[in-house]
């Protein structure tokens, strides 16, 4: 988890908090020192509440139902070629009608097209 945690830093920089559930891979030591030296606060959700984590919820839910449940996987490089494979398609291809219609890389190029002096972030936009 840190190492995921260390690349999104390193490309977006450390947020002021991450909200997460009561999962073990949240409360080992690599993680509470790595947020100790990052200076993130963890704001863990409530037991049993997983609406205050909605975001993350549905997400998790969508990527079961549409990902993982629907495939075998046989090999450790298979797994990780259908789940880019459904990354990309979920990040780049898919229209969401909380965005306009749009799909998340073309509502982020908009929402930056649209402020003044504010470069895009191309090499994050391009890896969503």
């Amino acid at each position: 988890m840190v190492n995921v945690l260390e690349r999104l830093v390193e490309r977006n920089g450390a947020p002021d908090a991450i909200t997460i559930d009561n999962g073990t891979e949240f409360n080992d030591k690599a993680m509470d020192e790595w947020t100790f030296k990052q200076k993130v606060r963890l704001d863990f959700i409530r037991p049993g509440k997983p609406n205050e984590n909605a975001y993350g919820e549905s997400f998790n839910g969508t990527f079961r139902d549409e990902c993982l449940n629907e495939n075998l996987f046989e090999t450790l490089d298979h797994a990780r070629k259908i789940i880019e494979d459904w990354r990309i398609d979920y990040n780049k291809k898919r229209p969401y009608s909380s965005l306009e219609d749009l799909t998340q890389k073309e509502f982020l190029e908009r929402h930056y097209a649209k402020l003044k002096n504010v470069p895009a972030p191309s090499t994050q936009i391009s890896e969503i």
